[in-house]
């Protein structure tokens, strides 16, 4: 019996669902079906009436000089189920029908944060994608002291910026959501390379992070009770993803305030079980990167891994084929 491909794209026609990877999780779809300017869309195969597979893909609308662009990108590739169907078989279908269905629409897809950078390879260069060398940064959290392969300075930093006044915290409020959304949304507005999501999304994981399953976590770091930092982690699998970050370090230059939020993440993420802690984005493997240097201060493993990108415009998706494969 061959597969059969069902798409969703209200959180309401999803049926129950088996799998844990939250980056293909009803609960994100519901999150982002809340977001301004996000468009999800849950693509499931089943074989027979059994769900074998399924991705969830993000459609991100962008207005730039009065032009509407859209460009479509998935946290890895999928979650499989079941022995009778090779879980690349599935993703095979999976993806050749949403590069048809999204080729023409959106000017990017990408495909990032990928779990083993082989997985699929025969199927996006089937699809007409090519790969870029791109790069994790994990850290364990196994050991009772997280800051065992942590940088001298960045202990310091992290010791002077408590001992100044700073204060970490979990946010729990709608009034604190929105106080940290207009500081991280002034913080990235310099980021050229970064696009950072309305309020909605912030106040929708906090929604849905209520129940029994916790799906993400909102951190802010305060100085005399103004949000001057903040951080925002995704669970899934046992690890936690550090989705966003970012302080307010030229005006509270000796609080460390950016560092202070990714050490409360890394803290929490520690005291309730999480295995591994990994920043999302640690960017092109160039010599020097500032994040990245930022970053491995912390004591993390810098990983190799790749994405793969397909671009709307024939001939030049053509010339980064032969670039870059």
């Amino acid at each position: 019996m061959p597969l059969r491909l069902t798409t969703y794209g209200r959180s309401e026609d999803i049926p129950s669902l088996p799998g844990k990877n939250v980056f293909h999780s009803t609960e994100l779809f519901r999150v982002l079906e809340q977001t301004d300017a996000y468009r999800p869309l849950l693509a499931v195969a089943y074989d027979g009436d059994e769900p074998v597979g399924k991705l969830l893909c993000i459609v991100r609308r962008k207005s730039r000089w009065l032009r509407i662009s859209y460009k479509t990108f998935s946290y890895g590739t999928g979650e499989y189920f079941g022995t009778r169907w090779k879980p690349e078989e599935v993703f095979g279908e999976i993806l050749t029908y949403l590069t048809r269905y999204y080729g023409g629409y959106s000017w990017m897809v990408e495909f990032r944060n990928l779990e083993d950078a082989l997985f699929g390879y025969r199927y996006f260069r089937q699809n007409g994608y090519f790969p870029i060398r791109w790069l994790r940064v994990r850290n364990s959290l196994h050991h009772p002291r997280i800051d065992k392969w942590m940088s001298q300075s960045r202990r310091r930093q992290i010791q002077q910026g408590l001992a100044n006044g700073a204060v970490m915290e979990e946010v729990e409020s709608e009034a604190d959501i929105r106080s940290l959304f207009t500081m991280l949304d002034h913080y990235y507005s310099s980021k050229l390379h970064h696009y950072f999501p309305d309020v909605g999304f912030f106040l929708s994981l906090l929604t849905e992070s209520s129940g029994d399953k916790e799906v993400g976590k909102v951190f802010a770091v305060r100085y005399k009770g103004r949000v001057i930092g903040g951080s925002v982690c995704l669970f899934s699998n046992g690890n936690a993803y550090l989705l966003f970050s970012g302080g307010l370090r030229k005006s509270f230059p000796k609080l460390y305030p950016g560092v202070l939020a990714v050490w409360k993440a890394m803290l929490y993420a520690r005291d309730h079980g999480y295995e591994h802690f990994e920043f999302m984005d640690a960017g092109l493997p160039f010599r020097k990167l500032g994040y990245r240097d930022f970053i491995l201060r912390f004591g993390g493993k810098q990983l190799g891994s790749r994405r793969w990108f397909r671009i709307s415009w024939n001939w030049l998706n053509r010339l980064l084929i032969r670039m870059y494969v």
